[in-house]
């Protein structure tokens, strides 16, 4: 036997063993003994290769779906006599064999932070194997489940902090690098916070964690917040929270909503611990508007009541829709881009290609307050946005109210964002 016919032997048979033990694992008598069953199932998983593991997961795909005969049968026996018990019985056949693998696998030990780490690897194949968004759905579904905020425990992170979370903290800052130790000290004094979600099953692993200043006024740019020779603020100064980083750690857990969940349980700890602030806010950037400005339509639906307007902004960029100096620009171009982030925040934010950030902080509910020029000069900060950031406000008394705006398709924003205009 060749090299390669052995390799593609040894390929399938560690593919089709981890099958056996699966559906073991989901058989009646793999239910008295699954703990062990899940545990061999996992170290399984995790001696796969690569290619294995894809061939794993389009045998969820294919082998442990839902039958669509009898997923038929039981649909029309419940439109027929639409009864409790026939419900029962269409939500039981139509509910994929893989969701009961996955909960099972959860029972060995470790068995959570395999299955996050699995969806983890599907959503890496998944743009290249569409055909596996059923699976990905169901991982999605039950992780959504399992990581329920009543579930969390919310933690604030300080420097006396264990030295392995402090490292994860520096590893995982998504927004703004933590620029070594002296950089998360300054991040961790007196006037600035930071909290965590944890999991029970992940005690030593933060799922997500924002980073607060406590000022004296909204902020308007970046670079003073993370300093690290800025001295700390004293307490009777603290009127304002400000939001200015919120970073995920574990991939896969992408799509299950926390932030939302901590970025309130954090507001309502400080307003308890500092009455004094009454205003919470962000200092946001504005990471989809560079590609935006790239590839804006006047003519897109949703920019039609400012049609004009538009044209009008881009007409004083030029063509190439360039600013010559992103830091330095011209009164003009400084104003058409000004209007040009309204535009775009207030009008395209609702739609499915609005900026991300804007979709997320106005669908928990926040209100756009300002558009603040200049707020990140960082290479980074030019290459989104053109230097520009935001500040989202969080009026707790309206979230809520906000919330459902934002899902009808209109951003309450203040009369200084529409003004820009």
């Amino acid at each position: 036997m060749s090299t390669a016919a052995a390799a593609k032997a040894r390929f399938e048979r560690e593919v089709e063993e981890f099958l056996r033990t699966c559906r073991r694992l989901l058989s009646a008598r793999g239910e008295g003994n699954s703990a062990a069953h899940a545990a061999t199932a996992l170290r399984q998983y995790q001696q796969l290769s690569e290619p294995a593991q894809l061939r794993f997961f389009e045998h969820l795909d294919l082998d442990f779906g839902p039958v669509p005969a009898e997923v038929l049968a039981a649909a029309q026996r419940y439109a027929a006599d639409p009864t409790v018990q026939t419900l029962l019985t269409l939500t039981a056949v139509a509910e994929p064999p893989r969701q009961e693998l996955l909960r099972r696998l959860n029972r060995a030990p470790g068995g959570t932070a395999m299955i996050v780490q699995m969806r983890r690897q599907l959503l890496r194949m998944l743009p290249q194997h569409p055909q596996l968004v059923a699976v990905e759905a169901d991982f999605c579904h039950l992780l959504s489940s399992w990581f329920n905020p009543g579930f969390l425990i919310m933690q604030q992170v300080d420097w006396n902090s264990p030295a392995q979370l402090l490292e994860q903290i520096i590893e995982h800052e998504a927004v703004h690098a933590i620029d070594g130790w002296d950089d998360l000290r300054r991040r961790l004094q007196p006037d600035r916070r930071c909290f965590a979600f944890f999991h029970p099953q992940l005690p030593a692993e933060p799922l997500i964690f924002v980073e607060i200043a406590l000022l004296s006024e909204m902020p308007a740019a970046i670079a003073p917040l993370i300093d690290k020779s800025a001295q700390p603020a004293a307490p009777k100064r603290f009127k304002v929270a400000a939001f200015y980083s919120i970073s995920n750690c574990q991939p896969g857990l992408r799509g299950v909503s926390l932030g939302n969940f901590l970025i309130k349980r954090v507001a309502e700890r400080l307003h308890a611990e500092f009455p004094s602030i009454r205003m919470f806010c962000t200092l946001s950037p504005i990471p989809g508007f560079a590609r935006w400005l790239q590839d804006v339509n006047p003519e897109a639906p949703e920019l039609q009541r400012v049609k004009a307007k538009v044209q009008t902004a881009l007409s004083k960029l030029g063509s190439d829709r360039k600013v010559t100096d992103a830091a330095d620009p011209s009164r003009s171009e400084r104003d058409a881009l000004l209007a040009l982030v309204s535009i775009y925040l207030r009008f395209v934010s609702p739609t499915a290609t609005g900026d991300p950030v804007a979709k997320f902080h106005l669908g928990n509910g926040a209100r756009l307050q300002r558009i603040n020029w200049a707020g990140d000069l960082s290479k980074n900060g030019l290459r989104q946005s053109l230097g520009m950031m935001v500040n989202y406000l969080y009026d707790l008394a309206k979230v809520e109210e906000y919330h459902e705006e934002f899902l009808a398709g209109n951003v309450v924003h203040a009369q200084g964002v529409a003004r820009l205009v």
